[in-house]
């Protein structure tokens, strides 16, 4: 049970990133981004190539930098080509399969065993297998976090900020909005390939389809933390959504261990959550509406 939480833990802290990466978009810059999904493999394809090589620590900055790129790609698609925000998502994400499958040398999936990752290089100095793993998530996903928030605190991030709020404001000020937004995105897009990058190093392996729902399921954790933590400014926002990322990956793994669910079911449950969460307004208002009637005696 202790590894199954242990496992949970560093997984979340893992997936953290990736909700880092929606909050930034679905919150701070307030423009769905449907990148996530090839970013997230792009982070893996990025990864397994450069740990293969014998650089498993490139191999994240790498990862980071790649994902950087494709949320400029998305960014200039709306900017700049004037595509719809959530197409131009769909086409870099479409785009980046390919893309994956050239920079894996054809292959779907690639192995790590064998190779060096971040995590055996610290278990070389001496760590067992899991402080290893646990070290090297805790302390990027809050470096991570402290890094976004230190910089949404900044004169260029809070520009950022005001963007998603307000675009038309932010024009009239004559800030660049179009720049704003491609750096939101390829700072989104990087934290979701580093995650994707950790992950190929975690499991020891890349796949061009593990990317496949992680949008939700990164959408899943964003909302989980700000239950838990309600609305608050960046800061608290961002460790939100890596809080949530944890609890997140606990349920699912309890679930798993008491067999509510079997395995391919995960998703379901994720699309769910996700669902419920973004219908509350509407069934809060349903029922104020209901109670409202009651005292009126209507």
């Amino acid at each position: 049970m202790i590894l199954l939480i242990f496992g949970a833990v560093q997984l979340g802290l893992i997936y953290a990133l990736m909700a880092m990466g929606n909050y930034i978009s679905f919150r701070i810059l307030n423009i769905p981004d449907l990148t996530v999904d090839g970013s997230f493999a792009l982070g893996m394809a990025v990864s397994v190539m450069t740990a293969i090589s014998g650089h498993p620590l490139l191999a994240l900055v790498f990862a980071a930098l790649a994902g950087a790129c494709a949320g400029l790609v998305t960014g200039f698609l709306q900017t700049k080509v004037g595509i719809n925000p959530i197409l131009a998502g769909v086409l870099t994400m479409t785009a980046l399969y390919s893309v994956n499958l050239f920079i894996m040398q054809g292959k779907a999936n690639q192995s790590l065993f064998g190779h060096n990752t971040i995590f055996s290089m610290l278990e070389n100095l001496g760590l067992s297998k899991n402080a290893s793993r646990t070290v090297v998530v805790l302390v990027i996903a809050v470096l991570v976090a402290a890094v976004l928030a230190v910089f949404f605190k900044t004169r260029f991030g809070i520009a950022i900020r005001a963007t998603g709020d307000n675009e038309e404001m932010v024009r009239s000020s004559s800030i660049n909005a179009n720049a704003t937004k491609c750096v939101g995105f390829a700072l989104a897009n990087a934290c979701v390939a580093l995650s994707g990058g950790l992950v190929c190093q975690y499991n020891q392996s890349a796949d061009t389809g593990y990317g496949s729902g992680m949008l939700v399921v990164g959408l899943a954790s964003v909302i989980i933390g700000e239950a838990v933590f309600r609305h608050g400014g960046v800061t608290r926002g961002l460790y939100a959504v890596l809080t949530g990322a944890v609890l997140y990956q606990l349920i699912i793994a309890l679930a798993l261990k008491v067999e509510l669910l079997p395995a391919y079911g995960l998703k379901f449950v994720s699309a769910s959550i996700v669902t419920i969460a973004l219908a509350m307004p509407k069934i809060k208002s349903i029922i104020g509406d209901v109670i409202k009637r009651k005292k009126e005696g209507v």
